[in-house]
C-alpha cells in the first residue's frame, strides 16, 4: 500500500509538472484525450485454490478499457504523453462455479513517431507503465475481494489521428499491453490488446 501510494505521488507530481510546462508551449504543441474501447487478453490463466484447494484453468473475456492523456509535442514528429486509463476482463472455468474479475488502472508514459500526410498523422507508439491490479474471485469456496498488487510493463503500437481542424482531432490505436501481477503465488498475464477510438484537442 505504501509503494502503490508512493507511485501515485510520483505520478501526481509528474502530471502537474508536465502539465506546466505543456501550458506554457506554444499554442498548438500541447492536447488532450479521451480513449475508450476494449480490452482483449491473450491468453486464460490457472488459479490455484480457485474451488476447495483445486487448480482451474479460466477463460478470458474481452472487457472495456478507457483513459485519459496529456502529451506534448517536441517535434511535428515526435510526442510523448502521459495517460491513467482502465481496463477489465472477467474469468470462468469451462465446467464448475465462479466466476474471477480482473481489473486495471494502467498509469503510462508513452513516446509516438508520427508521419504527417496533411490533416492524416499515422504514427507508431511504444512506452511503460505501471499497472495497479485487483483481482476478485466471486462464486466459489474462497471468495475474495481487493487483492490489489502493482507491477510494471511495456507496450507497443500504432493508431492514427485526423485533424478535424487546428484544435481537434480523432483517430483510432491500437496497441498490446505486457506486464505479469501476481496473487498470492497466481501470476495473471495481463497481455493482451487494448483498442481504443479517440477525440482530443490541441492548445
Amino acid at each position: 500500500m505504501k509503494t502503490t501510494r508512493f507511485l501515485f505521488l510520483i505520478i501526481a507530481v509528474a502530471l502537474v509538472s508536465f502539465s506546466s510546462a505543456a501550458f506554457a508551449a506554444s499554442d498548438g504543441d500541447n492536447y488532450m484525450a479521451l480513449k475508450a474501447g476494449v480490452y482483449s487478453p491473450s491468453e486464460s490463466h490457472d488459479l490455484n485454490n480457485f474451488n476447495n484447494g483445486e487448480t482451474h484453468h479460466l477463460d478470458s473475456k474481452t472487457g472495456f478499457a478507457g483513459e485519459v492523456v496529456i502529451g506534448h509535442y517536441f517535434l511535428p514528429i515526435l510526442a510523448v504523453e502521459l495517460g491513467i486509463g482502465y481496463f477489465e476482463s472477467k474469468g470462468s472455468p469451462a465446467a464448475g462455479s465462479g466466476e474471477s474479475k480482473l481489473k486495471v488502472v494502467p498509469i503510462v508514459a508513452t513516446g509516438k513517431v508520427f508521419l504527417p500526410i496533411g490533416a492524416f498523422e499515422p504514427y507508431g507508439l511504444f512506452g511503460i507503465g505501471a499497472y495497479i491490479s485487483d483481482l476478485e474471485l466471486n462464486g466459489n469456496l474462497n471468495d475474495f475481494n481487493g487483492s490489489t498488487e502493482t507491477t510494471y510493463g511495456l507496450h507497443a503500437g500504432a493508431g492514427f489521428n485526423i485533424n478535424l481542424s487546428n484544435n481537434y482531432f480523432v483517430g483510432l490505436e491500437g496497441k498490446y499491453v505486457w506486464a505479469e501481477p501476481s496473487f498470492g503465488g497466481d501470476h495473471i498475464n495481463l497481455d493482451g490488446f487494448v483498442s481504443t477510438a479517440i477525440i482530443g484537442t490541441k492548445f
